[in-house]
């Protein structure tokens, strides 16, 4: 059975029509029916089930910083994401990994890290919180023009930031990364990067360059990291990953050599593992390294591999 690729396919209807429409909007956020999803330090506040916390209108102007972000409509019903400011008891937000949850003095649920909700959420919340995760982070990051330096303001109910000087817009801002199943023979190329858990490793992965076609750039990705020569280039599916926008361009790589010459700088260590050892590392019968876990799109191409359906 191949791995789920998470993070798409959101139930929310993003109703573009409706980002700039200024009436429609001030009604929709003064209806009763509006609910706003709450994130602080893009952890998402759930409840125990656990499920989106949606927040009132009262809740989410009482305890929110900046204009809500218009995510779309569900059965007709408004929604909108709001960032939550650090409160007294938040402690440090320094480290990436400092906090897995938190719990807010004027909030009822749990504020829990991206990750930990993997296969809590339904798929559809996922996508859905996917989205409010990386569209925060975007106007979190871009608060000043890039041209001229002059502090931008939201429009489109978040979708947009233009600048009140030289009046360029901006919008948001998506990374596309190459990530590869790079395969010969009966074998795959895996690496592992740098502060990773222990003995995990994972397909080669890297952001794509401008002037690069995807082809080309899962080419250079695998020679500047491990020295091996790719031909043929298949892509085969996608997936959002909102840590903190990417989007991972998943595809099949023919090796046309297979000694490998590591980038110290650019990873740990990588191998190559046969069908027979991914199926034992997968089924818990050799210990000896972890693969990328279930959900990412690293682990559906495994999958796909090993099923022979790539």
């Amino acid at each position: 059975m191949l791995s789920p690729i998470l993070f798409g396919n959101g139930a929310v209807d993003r109703a573009a029509h409706l980002r700039n429409d200024t009436e429609a909007q001030a009604k929709m956020q003064a209806s009763p029916e509006a609910r706003y999803m709450a994130l602080w330090r893009g952890h998402v506040l759930v409840t125990d089930a656990p499920e989106i916390a949606w927040l009132t209108r009262t809740e989410a102007q009482k305890t929110s910083r900046g204009d809500p972000l218009f995510l779309g409509l569900l059965n007709d019903q408004p929604l909108y994401a709001v960032d939550i400011p650090d409160w007294e008891e938040a402690g440090s937000d320094e480290g990436q990994f400092e906090k897995t949850e938190a719990t807010h003095p004027a909030l009822t649920g749990t504020f829990r890290d991206f990750r930990s909700l993997f296969f809590s959420l339904p798929d559809t919340s996922l996508g859905d919180a996917a989205t409010a995760k990386s569209l925060l982070n975007w106007h979190n990051s871009h608060r000043y023009c890039g041209y001229c330096g002059t502090k931008t303001h939201l429009t489109h109910t978040g979708w947009h930031r233009k600048c009140p000087t030289c009046k360029r817009m901006g919008f948001p801002h998506i990374e596309p990364v190459v990530i590869m199943l790079v395969t010969r023979g009966n074998q795959t190329l895996l690496g592992r990067s740098h502060g990773w858990p222990e003995g995990m490793f994972s397909l080669l992965a890297g952001f794509m360059e401008p002037g690069e076609t995807i082809a080309e750039a899962v080419r250079r990705e695998v020679l500047e990291e491990t020295g091996v020569k790719v031909g043929k280039v298949k892509v085969l599916d996608d997936q959002p990953w909102p840590f903190p926008s990417s989007l991972m361009i998943g595809c099949h790589a023919e090796a046309l050599s297979d000694d490998i010459n590591l980038d110290p700088v650019e990873l740990e260590a990588a191998l190559w593992a046969s069908r027979e050892r991914v199926m034992e590392t997968l089924d818990g019968t050799d210990p000896s390294f972890q693969p990328a876990r279930k959900g990412a799109i690293a682990r559906n191409l495994l999958d796909r591999w090993l099923a022979d359906v790539i």
